[in-house]
């Protein structure tokens, strides 16, 4: 055995400091005349030495934590072991640089093509058997970094004797450590450009600390899947020719202090009861300020903590199958915090942002926008979106903020931001990456949908990739959109005094003049019950019965309408107070020892039977997407302030909503009803949202109602019905 050529100080100095781009060359076993050198760097040992089966050879100190020699050995001995000896402990363990690559050329392929599709079984770290060894392999994305060390808390958060190797010009690093398992925290300690040091999260990592504290956790999945029926049966039936109605809910304050599992207890049974068909979840991917409701993403593929392991949520998703639900959750591609262990000049320099500051710097909210013409980014977020659809079993994307996307001068003055390639304010990058995030998740996820909400009229927001619209645009390929113009109309019809109602009629009918220009949703989402915009019981005007009376009438008029429809927790039983994460829905409204529990159980069970209903009612949704499934009646009866209109099932067959939002009953109110079947010639009450049991007055048209041979709106037959006050009847033919 002799001493090894000692390092030259630029070699040394690079590993120390963190900035070698191939530390497996330097370090480890490699053959050199005589025999084989080996080298270890393990930082404040007293003694290494290299161990195999009749082998042992202790390696000269070379100083700062080198050790090293030459041994006259033909090859390195396989699977040698390092014996490492510290003040107060002896350790053997296996050498991290004896290990060829653990990430193969394919995955290094795609990832430089911007192509894999499952970018997370190749990034991040990953618990594997390599080589016989069991350990992690780490891996990061940081193509402007000098070098990039692991630290973790199985090296005392010092990553100097973990430098990690480039792998080729993909930008990618990697290292595999023996011993490393599930639990493990660990970081990634870059060396930037200018050769200064920032830790970092996993970008990748599956799972995370809880907030505040921010390191990555190794984690591998041992959820056993129970939804198999689900699974096989969901995409059966097109989305657009099926019943749809969402209950969103911001998981942590549903029911506040509620883990994933124990919500797995309750909020199946509790949607399942109410009808609905889906939960839409509120971001649940990992963010460090709770007041951001999810919105501010630092740990994309990382479950929140705050309610348990990733597998404690894929027991929820397991669940919530299990009952028949679906499961929504949304989606932020659009922007990222600035915190400075997350995403932001990950490796020195603008990396997942924009490089142009303009067009990073989101205005609205202090944060960063992705850069969408960087592959590498717009694989990050395709290979996301898919990570969710495929490993947590979520049945469909709401994407949010996708105007913020589409427009560069969103919420930017003059000389704010610059135009496209083609003179125009589009942003092209992200117009093709909603594209190919539409078209990997419809390809790889079948049964998936997409959801955009996106408040302007961009053409074809639910078209087809591959169709172009009037404006050279191929669709967006979302499967449905919110319906924002909706929202906003209706809610400020029915905030009117209704003696001033028939002056705003036409916000209540606009819809339907673009309705089957997208594929809609009916959003009364969370964001139209807090700062000030108060409950929706509460933006109903009068007095306490005539603000329920008016909140189940729209809930009515909402459910009948074309496009399918989204309710905010909290609004199913009429809650007066606006939401607030730090206690969430006023769950006490309906104790039985409150003494107006009754008016809010009332409004709790028309939602129950709104759903019911709906779900039995393929007039409602099957032709819910085409011109076909609708017919007015009466749209323009604004002295009265009343609207009538027919849905059509496929086969024909009918419902008739009429909503009246005078507060005065209408007797007698003749409407017009088609006449093409005789079996339709008694019409009979299906919902009525004045009966008792929901807490209204109780004038019903408790017999069926014969239609007659007397023309009104334009139909040869009509009915004449009595028409409750603040209320919405649905009806059918016998």
């Amino acid at each position: 055995m002799r001493r090894a050529a000692p390092l030259d100080d630029a070699t040394r100095g690079r590993l120390l400091h963190g900035a070698h781009h191939d530390p497996h060359g330097v370090l480890g076993a490699h053959p050199v005349p005589g025999g084989v050198a080996f080298r270890a760097l393990r930082p404040y040992a007293r003694a290494v030495a290299v161990t195999a089966e009749g082998l042992r050879a202790e390696l000269y100190d070379e100083g700062e934590g080198f050790f090293a020699a030459v041994l006259p050995l033909g090859e390195a001995p396989a699977g040698y072991r390092l014996a490492v000896t510290y003040d107060d402990a002896r350790l053997e363990i296996e050498d991290p640089y004896r290990f060829l690559p653990a990430l193969g050329e394919l995955d290094l392929h795609l990832i430089g093509e911007g192509r894999h599709e499952e970018l997370w079984q190749a990034l991040g770290a990953r618990p594997m058997t390599h080589e016989g060894v069991a350990g992690t392999r780490f891996a990061v994305w940081a193509p402007n970094a000098q070098g990039v060390r692991v630290v973790g808390d199985f090296n005392y958060w010092d990553g100097t004797g973990h430098p990690m190797r480039s792998l080729g010009g993909t930008g990618v690093w990697e290292l595999f450590l023996p011993g490393v398992g599930e639990g493990a925290l660990y970081k990634f300690q870059l060396t930037r450009p200018d050769g200064s040091h920032t830790m970092r999260a996993d970008p990748m990592a599956r799972r995370a600390e809880v907030p505040p504290a921010n390191a990555s956790i190794v984690h591998a999945s041992h959820h056993l899947w129970r939804d198999g029926t689900w699974m096989e049966q969901r995409g059966a039936r097109p989305v657009h020719e099926a019943p749809f109605s969402v209950y969103e809910v911001h998981l942590p304050s549903w029911r506040p202090g509620l883990t994933y599992r124990q919500l797995a207890d309750q909020l199946p049974a509790y949607v399942k009861d109410l009808g609905f068909t889906h939960v839409e979840l509120m971001p649940v991917a990992e963010h460090p300020f709770g007041g951001s409701w999810g919105y501010q993403v630092t740990g994309f593929y990382a479950p929140t903590a705050r309610l348990g392991t990733p597998d404690d949520f894929k027991y929820l998703v397991d669940a919530l199958h299990r009952a028949g639900i679906g499961v929504l959750m949304d989606w932020v591609p659009a922007h990222f915090p600035r915190d400075d262990w997350a995403l932001a000049e990950f490796d020195g320099r603008p990396l997942y942002e924009h490089q142009d500051p303009l067009r990073a710097a989101h205005p609205d909210w202090g944060t960063l926008e992705f850069d969408y013409g960087r592959k590498e980014v717009r694989n990050f977020l395709v290979a996301n979106a898919v990570y969710w659809c495929q490993e947590f079993h979520i049945d469909g994307l709401r994407v949010d903020a996708v105007a913020s996307m589409l427009y560069l001068d969103y919420s930017r003055e003059a000389g704010q931001w610059t135009p496209n390639e083609h003179g125009g304010r589009e942003n092209l990058d992200a117009v093709a990456f909603l594209q190919e995030m539409n078209a990997t998740v419809y390809r790889r996820c079948p049964g998936v949908v997409t959801i955009a909400e996106e408040s302007t009229a961009w053409d074809g927001v639910t078209r087809a990739t591959h169709h172009m619209g009037p404006g050279g645009f191929g669709g967006l390929g979302f499967g449905l959109k919110w319906n924002m113009g909706w929202m906003h109309d209706s809610l400020e019809y029915v905030s009117k005094e209704p003696v001033h109602r028939k002056y705003h009629h036409g916000e209540m009918t606009f819809a339907m003049v673009y309705a089957y220009s997208e594929n809609y949703v009916l959003p009364i989402s969370h964001d139209e019950v807090v700062h000030g915009k108060r409950s929706l019981v509460s933006k109903m005007p009068g007095d306490w019965w005539q603000q329920r009376a008016t909140h189940r009438a729209f809930l009515g008029f909402m459910w009948a309408h074309p496009g399918k429809q989204l309710l905010f927790m909290g609004q199913e039983f009429a809650q007066g107070a606006e939401w607030a994460e730090r206690h969430g829905p006023d769950w006490w409204l309906l104790d039985p020892s409150y003494s107006a529990e009754a008016d809010h159980r009332g409004v709790r069970d028309l939602v129950r039977d709104l759903n019911v209903c709906y779900r039995a009612a393929p007039a409602l949704w099957q032709y819910d997407t085409v011109p076909q499934g609708f017919e007015w009646v009466a749209g323009d009866a604004a002295e009265d302030n009343v609207f009538a209109f027919l849905r059509l099932a496929a086969d024909g067959s009918p419902l008739l909503s009429v909503s009246n939002f005078s507060p005065v009953v209408r007797h007698g109110y003749r409407l017009g009803v088609p006449a093409r079947n005789t079996a339709w010639g008694e019409w009979e009450e299906v919902l009525n949202t004045d009966a008792l049991r929901y807490g209204g007055s109780g004038i019903t048209n408790p017999d069926p109602v014969k239609a007659e041979s007397v023309r009104s709106h334009g139909r040869a037959a009509s009915i004449d019905v009595t028409l409750p006050p603040l209320a919405t009847v649905w009806l059918r033919p016998v």
